[in-house]
């Protein structure tokens, strides 16, 4: 009796044995490393300044740097407005505006049709961020890659938005923004017909040029939200480093090297580009900096509002991921130099050379 007790408790405990294994609790999965955010190094800094408040006060009692927080807070003031309205209308372009709607009042012919779609700018204002995402979408619609260039060019630099804040900006000089509106638009002009005439369609990657499905009613909501906040965070830190340096221009810089290169047209034309590039502002705000820099002619600032919506790191850097670096490589130089050609031009035109 005790053998068959024996006998039958043996695979009771083999079966056991797998259940009591299965029943083990698994090994906890590694939390993952906490991540410092922004929120709490702005923390961190505004509890330093408070515990250093007075040391604070002390190297902030400087006429320099009252100063330069004087230009900063004012050329952020200023285009603050303009910035959001512009945001908004381009996350509302890019949602529910069809490109097809566009490409119905094309002319065939692409030598006529890069002209309309560069005017076409004037009425369907873009920030430069905005304009390439729709151009892509005017190529995926069927519409000419010179006609889309054209329109990415035009949007952001001929909108009413910015020459509303290009006059504000100027209000003692009224011919900057016809000045700015035909350099500009001379800008996208030129540019799309060279891409006619010598540009090559292996020169953009294939996903650039894939036809996309359209967006239902909630989808293009999503969009406008999703568009308009990214453009308006990207741009909104653009304009702060364009403050900053903007109030760094008019404080660190001498008097004496602005006065020499207000005196060498040429070298502050060359100085003014290469800075609109490398600054990548907003053309909603690209005016109040330009302004804001004292003792510079006017030629000098206007390559500066013309250069920059047409090409900068930023937008060079977009046309790369959009378009393919073959693109860029080719389209942001020549860009670079037409802009700086047409502005000169049109400075000449309508400022009377040095303004």
């Amino acid at each position: 009796m005790s053998e068959q007790q024996h006998s039958s408790a043996e695979p009771t405990e083999t079966q056991v044995g797998p259940v009591a294994v299965a029943d083990r609790p698994a090994t906890a999965p590694a939390e993952p490393k906490r991540r410092i955010t922004s929120l709490e190094v702005l923390c961190v800094l505004l509890i330093a300044a408070l515990v250093g408040q007075s040391w604070l006060a002390t190297w902030l009692d400087v006429p320099a740097i009252q100063t330069g927080s004087t230009i900063f807070v004012a050329v952020c003031v200023q285009a603050l407005p303009f910035l959001v309205l512009g945001v908004l209308i381009s996350g509302a372009i890019a949602a529910f505006v069809p490109a097809s709607a566009l490409n119905r009042l094309l002319p065939k012919r692409q030598s006529m049709a890069v002209p309309v779609a560069g005017v076409a700018g004037v009425a369907l204002p873009t920030c430069e961020c905005a304009a390439v995402p729709v151009a892509r979408r005017l190529m995926q619609q069927g519409v000419p890659t010179s006609v889309a260039l054209a329109f990415l060019l035009a949007a952001p630099a001929v909108n009413p938005i910015v020459l509303v804040a290009t006059n504000v900006a100027f209000p003692n000089n009224p011919g900057m923004v016809l000045a700015r509106l035909v350099g500009s638009l001379g800008t996208a002009i030129v540019m799309g017909w060279l891409w006619a005439r010598f540009g090559k369609a292996e020169w953009i990657i294939e996903r650039a040029l894939r036809r996309m499905p359209d967006l239902d009613g909630r989808s293009r909501w999503r969009m406008f939200f999703e568009t308009s906040r990214a453009d308006l965070v990207d741009a909104g830190g653009f304009l702060v480093i364009g403050g900053l340096t903007a109030a760094v221009l008019n404080v660190a810089i001498p008097r004496e090297w602005v006065n020499t290169l207000g005196e060498q047209i040429i070298l502050g034309v060359i100085v003014m580009a290469a800075l609109a590039v490398l600054l990548a502002l907003c053309s909603e705000a690209d005016a109040f900096v330009a302004a804001s820099i004292s003792g510079m002619p006017l030629l000098p600032k206007l390559v500066f509002l013309v250069v920059g919506p047409a090409i900068d790191v930023k937008l060079f850097a977009l046309q790369a991921g959009t378009f393919g670096k073959s693109f860029a490589v080719r389209f942001g130089p020549a860009t670079f130099v037409v802009a700086t050609v047409c502005a000169v031009l049109s400075g000449v035109v309508f400022l009377g050379g040095v303004g």
